[in-house]
């Protein structure tokens, strides 16, 4: 019941008529002087202090209930329009060294949280690649899972770089988007040889994919032709990265190059608690009338 706000607070002013009323609007009644009055008057005004107090918490809770406590959920988004972005990550034993695996899931993770409108899947490869996440709107889980991969995920020894493309590519398979995407990030040369390059570029081809690669470490590490040749033959583009600063700059320079200008629609989806309030007012009312019946009763 956190962050519980009133779609009408001004109703609580209520109370306060409630009060004023209370005050100058009582009801003239009859008296009759009997013998012992003073302890008869004691008694009553026990009573009375327990019905006033019944009466102003039913009060008090039937106005809360009018007031309408809400609590807002985040903000809906119309999934139906933006990119959708395939994220291929090498995950090889090379990319251990100077830590740059972390420093690259650091970067994505940051990337993830500029894309609001967008779908978004995840591809890791090493020895073989594997689908980590499809297409979906929901980063929190990609983020979470992104967070506990390592290297030695997919194995250490190889780099099915080619592979990865094509299984990423298929997820775009009953795409009916306009903006297609995948990014490759890897610094090695495939070495797995589970799949042709030009099958592998023919397939994100096919599936209108536009592939951003980036080449990290030196070009010793990774053959730039070849992914050179992935960016060109699918209208990307290719970069070769140093550096973590080098690296951020690539992914900020693609997020800046396909940034979505679509205003998406926003809905507040909103769980009332009106009737909280409202049942519990109740039970004060029931048990007012019985106590005011027993008063008079008596």
């Amino acid at each position: 019941m956190d962050n519980i706000i009133f779609e009408y607070p001004y109703l609580f002013l209520l109370v306060a008529l409630f009060f004023i009323c209370e005050k100058f609007c009582k009801a003239k009644r009859q008296q009759l002087i009997l013998p012992n009055m003073p302890m008869l008057k004691k008694v009553a005004q026990k009573q009375s202090i327990l019905i006033n107090a019944m009466k102003l918490l039913m009060v008090a809770l039937l106005v809360t209930a009018l007031a309408s406590p809400i609590k807002e959920d985040e903000i809906v988004v119309q999934k139906d329009k933006g990119y959708e972005i395939s994220l291929l990550l090498d995950a090889s034993g090379s990319m251990e060294q100077y830590n740059k695996f972390d420093i690259v899931k650091d970067i994505v993770l940051d990337f993830l949280t500029k894309r609001e409108h967008d779908k978004l899947g995840l591809t890791i490869f090493a020895d073989f690649a594997y689908v980590a996440i499809p297409l979906t709107y929901d980063k929190k889980s990609i983020s979470a899972l992104l967070e506990k991969v390592d290297v030695g995920i997919a194995g250490k020894q190889r780099t099915a770089l080619y592979e990865a493309l094509f299984m990423s590519s298929k997820l775009f398979k009953e795409s009916t988007s306009k903006h297609k995407i995948a990014i490759l990030l890897t610094d090695g040369i495939d070495n797995a040889g589970t799949i042709p390059l030009d099958v592998a570029i023919k397939t994100a081809k096919k599936y209108d994919i536009k592939v951003y690669v980036i080449g990290v470490g030196s070009r010793g590490d990774f053959d730039p032709a070849v992914l050179n040749k992935i960016a060109q033959e699918t209208g990307g583009k290719f970069y070769e990265a140093g550096t973590s600063e080098r690296i951020k700059a690539i992914y900020d320079e693609i997020d800046s190059l396909e940034k979505s200008e679509i205003k998406a629609n926003k809905y507040v989806k909103k769980h009332y608690f009106f009737q909280y309030p409202l049942g519990a007012a109740i039970a004060v009312m029931f048990i007012y009338i019985f106590a005011r019946r027993r008063r008079y009763a008596v």
